[in-house]
C-alpha cells in the first residue's frame, strides 16, 4: 500500500462517519432535538482524544512498541505519530454518537408528544 491509499482510507473512513452523523442530525433536528449541545459535547470529546493520541502514539513510538514504515505514510507528522493515526479517533467521535441517536428508541414521553 501506499500513502495516498492510507490517506484515501481515512478520508472514505471520515466521509462514512460525517455522511451518517449528517443524516442523524438533520433526522433529530427535524424531531426537535438538541444539536447544539450534542455537537459541543462531541467537539470536546474530538479534542481530548485527538491530544490523547498525541501524546501516547508518540510515546508508543519512542519507546519502540511499533514503527511506520515511511513509504505506506504520508510523512505528515504530529511528533513520532503519522497524521493517519488521528483519523480513527475523529472518526470514533463522529460516528459512535450519530450511531447512537440514531439507535435510540424514543422514549414514552417523546412518542406521545411526537404524534
Amino acid at each position: 500500500m501506499t500513502s495516498t491509499t492510507y490517506l484515501l482510507l481515512c478520508a472514505v473512513f471520515l466521509a462514512i462517519a460525517a455522511l451518517v452523523a449528517g443524516i442523524v442530525g438533520a433526522v433529530r433536528a427535524r424531531r426537535g432535538g438538541d444539536a447544539p449541545g450534542m455537537v459541543r459535547a462531541c467537539a470536546f470529546a474530538a479534542v481530548v482524544l485527538l491530544v490523547l493520541t498525541a501524546v501516547f502514539d508518540n510515546v508508543m513510538i519512542a519507546v519502540g512498541l511499533f514503527t511506520y514504515a515511511e513509504d505506506g505514510i504520508s510523512g505528515i507528522r504530529v511528533g513520532l505519530a503519522p497524521i493517519e493515526d488521528f483519523a480513527y479517533p475523529l472518526a470514533a467521535v463522529i460516528l459512535l454518537p450519530a450511531l447512537w441517536l440514531l439507535l435510540e428508541p424514543l422514549s414514552p414521553r417523546r412518542r406521545t408528544h411526537d404524534r
